[in-house]
């Protein structure tokens, strides 16, 4: 079972040619769509300085979504992550990406066509953007990605512009609505109840970094607080990772990455360090193909086992 999931499960955003798909949480909603047979786009391809942005101009057929993802929990990075290996696999260009403050902040945010509300939100303290290019036999395709946060929700807006741009199918928009991604807490403590371990979804981590992400996360709480109503339980926090790379070097990294979620269990959720172990599987253990983006994505994963005999 998974708590407060995101599982980007391959649902298919084939949205703007037919050769190209981008990969999203499965429960997203289009709230919003604009788009131009032939317009300019002026994408912003550096962060604002100086009074002004770097831009890549194209021209083009112009499209325009906004896109809402309903989970609590949510960050910019596991938004915008999924997207920039899609794309790079697709032969995309990444010009440029950035975080909030280092992309220019305010300046930067109302400098950047965006949607207007309630559509599109973009939160000031958590947003990133990312901007890409590729040449094809119809001409320069150029696509750029706002991603941010509410409490409750992710947003997504996507821009492009090429020759051979195309809107998303209804036929789409229905796969990506089609798969709810979280469960609640109860079902949480539920499997590790019935079965004695359980993964712990929504975890983030910088590429090729040990270090779990900043922010909250749902997984963590509900495991602090199963711990916390049994203080005599112990668990061993145990990472795995996909297979890029020698099994040496991936189990160093994940029972790095699983170190540093027991330091954060510790640190911010009140977990007593005796309560807790880490350990490291490296990619012995896959739950899915590591011959697809999607299948190593799922293997990337820190699973909670509960190691007490009574």
């Amino acid at each position: 079972m998974k708590l407060a999931v995101l599982t980007f499960l391959g649902a298919l955003w084939a949205s703007f040619a037919a050769s190209q798909t981008l990969n999203f949480p499965s429960n997203a909603t289009l709230l919003r769509e604009t788009s131009s047979a032939v317009d300019s786009y002026a994408m912003p391809i550096g962060p604002w300085v100086a009074g002004g942005l770097p831009v890549k101009t194209e021209e083009g057929h112009l499209t325009q979504q906004a896109w809402r993802i309903s989970a609590t929990g949510l960050t910019s990075l596991q938004l915008v992550r999924p997207v920039r290996e899609q794309l790079r696999n697709d032969g995309f260009e990444i010009l440029f990406e950035c975080k909030d403050q280092a992309c220019g902040g305010f300046d930067f945010r109302f400098s950047t066509p965006v949607l207007p509300p309630p559509d599109m939100q973009v939160n000031l303290g958590d947003f990133r953007y990312l901007a890409a290019s590729r040449d094809t036999d119809e001409g320069a395709e150029i696509i750029s990605i706002i991603a941010s946060r509410s409490a409750n929700a992710g947003f997504v807006q996507v821009t492009r512009v090429g020759a051979a741009a195309e809107t998303v199918s209804e036929a789409t928009a229905q796969t990506l609505r089609a798969t709810p991604s979280s469960v609640p807490p109860t079902d949480f403590a539920a499997s590790l109840s019935e079965t004695g371990h359980a993964i712990l979804s929504g975890l983030t981590f910088e590429t090729g970094s040990s270090q779990l992400a900043d922010g909250s996360f749902d997984a963590l709480q509900a495991l602090a607080d199963y711990l916390a109503a049994q203080p005599d339980l112990s668990v061993a926090l145990v990472g795995h990772t996909d297979a890029s790379g020698s099994l040496d070097g991936n189990i160093v990294l994940s029972k790095r990455r699983a170190g540093s979620v027991l330091e954060r269990l510790v640190s911010d959720y009140g977990v007593a360090r005796r309560q807790l172990d880490a350990q490291g599987m490296g990619y012995l253990s896959p739950i899915a193909s590591n011959q697809t983006q999607e299948g190593r994505y799922a293997n990337r994963r820190v699973k909670v086992i509960v190691t007490s005999t009574q």
